[in-house]
């Protein structure tokens, strides 16, 4: 896992962050070292698709450093009821360019690296060599198995984001301590389909849940999800946590 920071390692705050900041920092258990912490972060949203989108909006606004952008293909018509980082005249171009812009436009003082690449076996072990924490919100088991492989490997901290229809979860994997998404799922589901119902709005409460739990994770404030995962059903409203425990026969991380 990443070494976390020393007080004396954070970057500085400017006049400017602790304006536009300020609101948060009133958080008695953030301050303005916690602000510090978000500054020094480094994330990696992978897809910035409806839970993608909205999970790194409010994580762009709340001033975490760097954000590392992973989402191929082009802007559709279909992305617009959800993807709230696209836009309109975006259709056709590709997507991570359309969120960079966005991102940069809600908050310029930060740092984003957009790569117009879904995670893949080949190129997740250094996409994630450059974060301190993975937001999963891909829509496929293979990429979302890849990413998990390796941040257990690499020994990184991944918020797991996922929903369908109006169903959501939301779970934290830190390798060693928690369950990781190879302990809950081995393998895709067989009768796993590409597409999918979606709301916005459904797919912007997981992505804002899993801002939420990151940001936790990244200030050492509050109790994140570790072994437990978050279910809600957003149709009547009722949420739980399951209790998750680790497969001591997992092939991922068995040996941690």
């Amino acid at each position: 896992m990443t070494e976390p920071h020393t007080p004396s390692s954070l970057p500085p705050l400017t006049d400017a962050d602790r304006s536009r900041y300020e609101w948060q920092i009133s958080t008695a258990d953030l301050g303005e070292e916690g602000q510090r912490k978000l500054k020094a972060a480094r994330v990696l949203v992978s897809r910035t698709g409806g839970v993608g989108s909205a999970a790194a909006y409010y994580l762009a606004a709340a001033g975490v450093g760097q954000l590392l952008l992973a989402h191929g293909g082009a802007v559709r018509p279909s992305d617009l009821n959800r993807q709230i980082l696209m836009t309109t005249g975006a259709v056709g171009h590709p997507r991570v360019e359309s969120s960079a812009r966005r991102l940069r436009e809600l908050n310029p003082t930060i740092e984003i690296e957009a790569v117009p690449e879904n995670i893949t076996p080949h190129n997740a072990a250094s996409l994630i060599a450059k974060v301190d924490l993975v937001i999963n919100a891909a829509p496929l088991f293979e990429e979302r198995l890849a990413m998990n492989h390796e941040v257990v490997r690499q020994r990184k901290v991944m918020v797991d984001c996922a929903m369908y229809d109006f169903d959501a979860q939301v779970t934290t994997v830190i390798p060693g301590h928690t369950p990781c998404l190879a302990c809950i799922v081995s393998a895709p589901p067989p009768q796993w389909r590409r597409e999918f119902p979606v709301f916005g709005a459904v797919a912007g409460v997981v992505g804002t849940l899993g801002a939420v739990e990151a940001i936790k994770l990244l200030t050492g404030i509050g109790q994140p999800l570790t072994g437990r995962m978050l279910l809600a059903n957003l149709r009547d409203m009722t949420f739980r946590t399951l209790t998750l425990k680790r497969n001591p026969n997992c092939p991922v991380c068995r040996d941690l």
